[in-house]
């Protein structure tokens, strides 16, 4: 689905020339160049840390003050790269709009969903019933349902696709000419990406809108952008149409961002249970009036059963607000839950807050967002040694462990004195890991640890959970809306659909022989 149009006599609507962004020790991105016209899709894809983000960000003024950046942003005859912070702020949002990568971050958690959307309208001078109007009207168009609910809640409130879909809505709040999207579909699971992306092409085609697309997800790029630039550790590696490049890539480089095989999951041995899930179940209260009392609970999981052996791995799998993250924080004693939660012989939900804790180390999470889940004040090595801070060791012994831990995930010793704001969205997940990992846990249960990484660093990370598993023993809980990942990691996949179990079986049985029509939907959705 391309736009059909002859852009090569048109004036782009931004044209950046040579664009090179150095820090202190190194040049980041270099020679970077492009036009982007009215109504077309320009894809920038390339591994983490390949410059995809940062160049966005360079053109609107947002990278931190120690990057050096040079060349030229054209936008109505002006160049962006040496205006002035007072002058960029009259661009952002009206003339280009950007969806960021992580929604709880970017969102502000003190605002609820209307003032989020609506406060640039509001400043602007929109009456609030215009704008109540107005964000209603955007919370539609992105496929949030029963949108008057949602005015009043808090980011936290809200799925991790229901974020993403806010963030959306409060971009095209005030309708720009361009729409840089920096992985817009992240959070959001194979049936809702589809749907989020149509309505962007929709809004582009109606209003001529020009969209700069960064993505790692290459299935999507191929079914909605018009050109692509593909990017390794700072330097165009090609770029052409979108036809040119998967049909004939020219480099071995991009050859291999295209390659989906992620392997096979370790065969299935028969082994003791290592988790018992009785009738486990979620709810969530909703309160009102003055006194705050509870009025009614909102069911987030309906009472299930499982079991999860050791040295096992079982998926669930569902599109967003599914359950799939309640499901885990209940799991990991982080929300409260019905039912009994049997680790080891010991049912956590009966345990006080203190007889659980020597018990933590023995399943950690790693969180879908990991720039929200890791201190910004603490180093990398402060992070992944914290947990070891309860044990009696030496600082020597701790840093050593750190190292180990930075080594399982593929990350060099010298990260440990970095910060998180200083790593990729690939680099923070790998710390993210490092530091459930280092605890050496029984139980892992993660949370979408996939859906921010290109697919050559999922390939990795998958390769190398497969591995820890193999040489350890260790179990996973692999909470996921992309069902390839799934089915090269785990045995099981459990598939859960508006708080339900919609079946329950094992992964290559699922993919040949799904039981319900939205199984199918989920497998079709995330077919190359």
């Amino acid at each position: 689905m391309h736009l059909i149009q002859d852009v090569n006599n048109a004036v782009p609507l931004l044209q950046v020339d040579n664009l090179q962004i150095r820090s202190p020790e190194q040049i980041l991105v270099q020679q970077l160049g492009f036009q982007l016209h009215a109504g077309e899709t320009l894809a920038i894809v390339g591994e983490s840390g390949s410059g995809k983000s940062i160049s966005s960000l360079a053109i609107l003024g947002l990278l931190a003050n120690n990057l050096q950046v040079q060349g030229r942003a054209i936008l109505d005859g002006q160049n962006l790269l040496s205006m002035s912070q007072q002058q960029l702020r009259q661009i952002r949002g009206k003339k280009i709009a950007m969806i960021f990568q992580e929604p709880m971050t970017a969102l502000n958690p003190l605002h609820r969903v209307e003032k989020i959307i609506g406060e640039t309208l509001l400043l602007q001078g929109w009456s609030k019933a215009k704008v109540r109007e107005r964000v209603l009207q955007l919370l539609h168009d992105v496929g949030i349902p029963e949108p008057e609910d949602k005015l009043k809640r808090y980011p936290y409130e809200l799925s991790g696709g229901q974020r993403q879909r806010v963030m959306i809505a409060m971009a095209l709040a005030q309708d720009p000419d361009i729409l840089i999207a920096d992985e817009p579909t992240t959070a959001l699971d194979v049936t809702l990406q589809a749907q989020i992306l149509k309505l962007l092409k929709s809004l582009q085609q109606s209003r001529q809108m020009a969209m700069l697309l960064i993505s790692h997800d290459l299935n999507l790029v191929k079914r909605y952008a018009d050109q692509v630039i593909v990017m390794n550790k700072g330097l165009v590696e090609e770029q052409g149409s979108v036809e040119q490049i998967f049909n004939a890539p020219a480099s071995a480089y991009t050859r291999e961002l295209l390659n989906h095989n992620f392997g096979q999951a370790l065969v299935k041995t028969q082994t003791e249970a290592l988790l018992l899930l009785d009738q486990v179940g979620v709810l969530f209260p909703i309160k009102q009036g003055l006194l705050n009392r509870v009025k009614s609970y909102v069911t987030a999981v309906e009472p299930l059963n499982l079991v999860l052996d050791q040295g096992q791995s079982i998926g669930i799998v569902g599109e967003s607000g599914s359950g799939k993250s309640s499901l885990a924080l209940a799991i990991a004693r982080l929300i409260e839950s019905s039912g009994r939660i049997v680790l080891q012989g010991q049912d956590l939900n009966q345990l006080s807050e203190k007889a659980l804790r020597p018990l933590r180390s023995e399943f950690q999470i790693v969180f879908q967002d990991p720039f929200s889940s890791l201190n910004p004040r603490m180093t990398i090595e402060q992070i992944i040694g914290e947990g070891l801070g309860l044990k009696a060791w030496s600082k020597a012994q701790i840093r050593s462990r750190v190292e180990q831990a930075l080594s399982r995930v593929e990350l060099p010793a010298a990260f440990m004195a970095r910060y998180p704001h200083e790593l990729s969205g690939g680099q923070r997940q790998r710390v993210s890991l490092a530091r459930a990992l280092v605890l050496q846990p029984k139980l892992l249960i993660l949370d979408e640890p996939t859906s921010a990484l290109d697919r050559t660093t999922q390939r990795a990370v998958v390769k190398l959970l497969r591995r820890i598993q193999q040489q350890e023993g260790i179990s996973y809980l692999f909470i996921s809306h992309d069902l390839q990942v799934v089915r090269a990691l785990c045995q099981q996949v459990l598939v859960l659909h508006h708080a339900q179990v919609m079946e329950f079986q094992d992964t290559e049985q699922l993919f040949h022989a799904p039981q319900t029509e939205y199984t199918r939907q989920l497998i079709a959705a995330s077919q190359y």
